[in-house]
C-alpha cells in the first residue's frame, strides 16, 4: 500500500506538542518536519508582533486582537489560549480538513491548548518536551537574546506551572542530547512507541 492510498482510506492522526519556553520544542519540531515530510505542521495564529524573520503563514498567522477574539465568540478555535499577554489559537477548520483527508497533523501548542484539544479530539497523541533541568532552560533562554531579564523570569515562573501538568501527556521527550531527543520524537510520530 503507497503512502498516498493509506491516506486517502484512514482519517489522520493527530500530534499535539507542548513544552516551556527554551525547552527546544521549535527545533525537535523542525527536525520533525524534515524526517518525515507528509507531516502537516499547523500553523497557528497569535497577536503577538513577528520576531525577526518569522514569516505570515509560515511561523504564525499573526491577527488584530478584535480578529482573534472574534473568533473565539464564534468558534473558530479548536483551541486558544492568551499566553504571555498574546493571544494564540488553532483553526479547527485547518485540523479537521486535514485529518479527514488522512493527513497526520503537528500541533505546537501550550499546556492549556493542549487540554482543549483532548476535550475536543480525545485521540490526540500528546508530547510534552523539557529540557533536563530548570537552570538548563534558564541558560537557554537567556543564551537566545531574544528577552529581557524580566521577560525570562515570567518565563520561567510559567515553565514551572507547564511543568508540573505534564503528566496529561502521553509521552515525555526529555531533550538533554539533541540527536536523542530528535530519534524518540520522531519514532513516537512514526508510532514506533506506544
Amino acid at each position: 500500500m503507497t503512502i498516498d492510498s493509506h491516506h486517502r482510506n484512514h482519517a489522520g492522526r493527530l500530534f499535539v506538542v507542548s513544552a516551556p519556553s527554551g525547552a527546544g520544542k521549535t527545533t525537535l519540531c523542525e527536525a520533525a518536519r524534515k524526517h518525515l515530510p507528509h507531516l502537516v505542521y499547523s500553523v497557528s495564529s497569535t497577536t503577538r508582533a513577528p520576531r525577526g524573520g518569522e514569516q505570515e503563514g509560515i511561523d504564525y498567522f499573526f491577527v488584530g486582537e478584535a480578529q482573534f477574539r472574534e473568533g473565539i465568540d464564534t468558534g473558530k478555535w479548536a483551541e486558544w489560549a492568551r499566553v504571555h499577554d498574546n493571544y494564540y489559537g488553532t483553526a479547527a477548520r485547518f485540523i479537521e480538513a486535514h485529518l479527514r483527508a488522512g493527513r497526520d497533523v503537528l500541533l505546537d501548542i501550550d499546556v492549556k491548548g493542549a487540554e482543549q484539544i483532548l476535550q475536543r479530539y480525545p485521540a490526540a497523541i500528546t508530547l510534552f518536551i523539557m529540557a533536563p533541568s530548570v537552570a538548563v532552560l534558564r541558560r537557554r533562554l537567556t543564551a537566545r537574546g531574544l528577552d529581557s531579564a524580566a521577560v525570562i523570569d515570567k518565563r520561567m515562573r510559567n515553565a514551572k506551572t507547564e511543568i508540573d501538568r505534564r503528566g496529561i501527556y502521553r509521552h515525555i521527550v526529555i531533550n538533554d542530547d539533541l540527536e536523542t531527543a530528535i530519534a524518540r520524537f520522531v519514532s513516537i510520530l512514526k508510532g514506533e512507541v506506544d
